[in-house]
């Protein structure tokens, strides 16, 4: 089957930007031209490709196109600079290449942005980054909706490399005064007690308080009240107002708590249990075949991981 490449740009196009409106401004021609592309495609392949609703939805037919078209464009791309022609988007008399990568929120704020950012301005490559909790980043990639993602993940998908990046220590942090009421006359926190304060949290993918609680009181699925927080720098706010108490990640600085937006936060905030750690094990998976690009930004993600992560 030969699909129709303007209808197969049409469809990523709409996808990348979001709306029919959106794409058509990009494409240059009018939404109803698009919608006809859209729907020309499904009727070559007899199959749905978007679910229309308040949020445009992909198919699993359209996932594997858009993956198609997304890896067809990286080849492209590749082939134009072997060729030595230009390509991709011109500004300044600069050859941009544009790459979509999946980031936790922790690392992007953290030790990703300074680490690769040389890296970004050398090269002259552009991200698209979308955002997900650590667990979940790999399903961007098994849809064809990245090239790349950092992930907990070690077991690679069909046609990508796993690479270990490192590790992040994670420690529970609480106002002084939050604490207080949790604590038992010896000094020692009472889980029963913490149980009735809030706790903060990113989004409801993050698990890190499950994980805390399981790993120093053995507790499995508790109970305890929540607060939905998914801004990182308002998410460390609420913790030093004393809302609840949050994970807070811990990037290298010579052993001291560093808390990525807010460096003072560690001066005013206790920890729940002194040296008390999570650690959460990092990986980079990608495509196995990369574009020039993409291979340059693997090796400066790599770069970046071994400056700021403990390995």
């Amino acid at each position: 089957m030969l699909l129709d490449q303007k209808q197969i740009q049409a469809l990523l196009t709409v996808y990348q930007e979001g709306s029919f409106q959106s794409a058509a401004r990009v494409l240059n021609v009018t939404p109803a031209a698009v919608t006809q592309r859209v729907k020309a495609l499904e009727a070559s392949i007899g199959a749905l490709v978007l679910i229309r609703g308040k949020s445009l939805q992909l198919t699993p037919q359209g996932r594997a196109i858009i993956s198609y078209a997304q890896r067809a464009q990286l080849l492209e791309e590749e082939l134009r600079r072997t060729l030595m022609l230009d390509s991709q988007v011109y500004t300044g008399g600069k050859s941009w290449s544009s790459l979509r990568v999946a980031i936790n929120a922790d690392s992007l704020a953290s030790w990703f942005l300074p680490g690769v950012a040389e890296d970004l301005e050398r090269h002259n490559i552009l991200l698209d980054i979308v955002i997900d909790d650590q667990d979940y980043t790999q399903e961007a990639l098994a849809k064809g909706e990245v090239l790349g993602c950092i992930t907990t993940l070690s077991k690679p998908l069909r046609g990508c490399v796993a690479e270990p990046l490192g590790v992040m220590r994670y420690h529970a942090l609480a106002h002084p005064d939050l604490l207080a009421r949790c604590r038992l006359k010896s000094g020692k926190i009472s889980v029963h007690k913490l149980l009735t304060l809030p706790a903060i949290i990113f989004n409801r993918k993050d698990a890190m308080q499950d994980r805390f609680l399981e790993k120093y009181f053995g507790l499995h699925n508790p109970s305890y009240p929540k607060y939905f927080v998914p801004a990182l720098d308002a998410f460390e706010r609420a913790i030093e107002l004393g809302i609840g108490w949050g994970i807070v990640p811990q990037p290298l600085g010579g052993g001291k708590l560093e808390p990525l937006a807010r460096p003072h936060l560690s001066a005013r905030m206790k920890e729940v249990i002194p040296d008390a750690t999570l650690e959460i094990s990092l990986y980079w998976q990608h495509w196995e075949k990369e574009s020039v690009a993409a291979a340059r930004l693997t090796q400066a993600i790599k770069r970046a991981a071994g400056s700021y992560l403990r390995p």
